[in-house]
């Protein structure tokens, strides 16, 4: 699509918002149920299309993409019209007599990039939050899933007018031309490379933004935990879509004396899952291109191997992998992985666990496999990061009634449920005088029991 066009579409969008139709109550709910409608028209089509993309299994795709979408759509359809109805708070002394309250309202014209490795989840729920706030919306697939992004294309347009919901295809050029557009809001899912770009753009106009990145999410393992149960959820969290997940465990800190039972039962579930061939698993999902395939393969190179380490190009395949014998200035803990290599390290107590996190980027997730309430207080009190899970991993993402998001240079900003709509709309603050009192408080010329009465009323 050329900028041309798509400045044109940009411009309807903003005639269309300025109708005020887009505000009504009615009209969202209605375009949430056609969305819907349309999800569950499509629902093969799109598992389909995932698994020409990613090679996800039905299940996979139905747990990590379409399911979680149709949950999102009835949490925020259930619970619109009480996040759109105006809140009254107290009025201070000093205002009286007068009412305060927030009145939300849409932004206007807002911007969705969503990403390749969860393509229809990561474009949807956004989009449910952006109708829900009653915004227009321009929809931004990766040319990455490129099967994927052509069904939520016409899904889009089928199901909505452009000068209300539009998506557009293709690859840098499009996303380069819409970056160069005028949005009322950004909300971008993806790398960091490519949300410091989003923002150096959105900056021209001042345009507010949510960058949904990643990081290096630690899982650290105490000698307290039930290291069973522990490496069967921590292999379910990281080689998940292959690996390709932004709060996947990154790299995992274990306490010395029970690693070598951790890696027993990490081994042990790895091939329950999996297989002992995994690279002939149907339902084993792929790298989503040779580029990816490449970086990762080269992440292993002159490792130790604990399990794992084979990989089929032809497939685009990599068996999910422990790496043993780690030290931090290996190459791969000097980026996110994004694929099914896990890195293993140790640690003697917490606190040295606690400094090797504190001492990089703040990360999107982190995991903490304890039953020590000492070291689950330490964890939340001087940790900082995203949100994650105590004894568990990435399960933490998939309620509408928890906020998402990262924090530094995992992200900004946070959605799921009323976060969703709050990230999308503007808090508008009114304070309603009534016009029977005036108290002279405030106006000149001041005096002494002025004064007095401000203090007092202002404490």
């Amino acid at each position: 699509m050329k900028e041309q066009t798509i400045e044109k579409l940009v411009e309807e969008q903003r005639a269309y918002f300025m109708s005020r139709k887009t505000k009504n109550i009615k009209m969202r709910l209605n375009a949430l149920e056609r969305l819907e409608h349309a999800i569950k028209k499509r629902e093969k089509e799109i598992h389909e299309a995932l698994k020409k993309d990613l090679n996800k299994a039905q299940m996979e795709s139905y747990m990590s993409e379409t399911g979680m979408t149709y949950a999102e759509l009835s949490y925020v359809k259930k619970h619109l019209r009480g996040w759109a109805t105006p809140h009254t708070v107290p009025t201070p002394l000093a205002q009286f007599h007068g009412k305060s309250f927030s009145c939300p309202e849409p932004y206007g014209v807002v911007l969705i990039m969503s990403p390749w490795n969860y393509p229809f989840m990561l474009a949807m729920e956004p989009l449910i939050g952006a109708i829900a706030a009653g915004n227009c919306c321009i929809v931004k697939p990766s040319a990455y899933s490129p099967n994927v992004s052509k069904v939520i294309c016409s899904l889009i347009k089928e199901t909505f007018p452009r000068r209300y919901i539009a998506a557009v295809e293709g690859g840098r050029e499009e996303n380069t031309a819409l970056l160069e557009q005028r949005f009322d809001y950004i909300f971008f899912t993806g790398g960091v490379a490519v949300g410091k770009y989003v923002m150096e753009k959105a900056a021209k106009y001042l345009t507010p933004v949510t960058l949904e990145l990643g990081g290096k999410s630690p899982c650290i393992v105490d000698r307290t935990a039930n290291i069973r149960l522990a490496a069967k959820r921590i292999v379910f969290g990281k080689f998940l879509n292959c690996g390709q997940t932004c709060v996947a465990p990154d790299y995992l800190l274990v306490q010395e004396e029970v690693k070598a039972e951790l890696v027993q039962y990490l081994i042990k579930y790895m091939k329950k899952m999996y297989g002992s061939h995994p690279l002939q698993n149907e339902d084993y999902p792929k790298m989503i291109n040779e580029k990816h395939f490449d970086r990762v393969c080269h992440l292993m190179e002159g490792m130790k191997i604990a399990v794992g380490g084979t990989y089929d190009r032809k497939q685009l395949k990599i068996a999910p992998t422990l790496l043993e014998h780690v030290r931090e200035d290996d190459p791969v803990m000097q980026e996110e992985i994004f694929g099914p290599v896990l890195p293993i390290l140790t640690f003697k107590d917490f606190s040295e666990a606690e400094k090797f996190v504190q001492k990089r980027e703040k990360p999107l997730a982190l995991y903490l496999f304890t039953t020590d309430k000492e070291v689950e207080r330490k964890a939340l009190a001087n940790l900082s990061f995203g949100g994650g899970c105590i004894n568990d991993t990435i399960i933490h993402l998939a309620t509408s009634r928890l906020g998402f998001g990262g924090v530094g240079a995992s992200g900004m900003g946070s959605y799921h449920g009323k976060n969703s709509f709050l990230t999308f709309s503007h808090q508008k603050s009114i304070v309603k005088k009534y016009n029977w009192i005036d108290l002279p408080i405030r106006y000149q010329p001041y005096t002494r029991w002025k004064e007095w009465a401000v203090r007092l009323f202002l404490k």
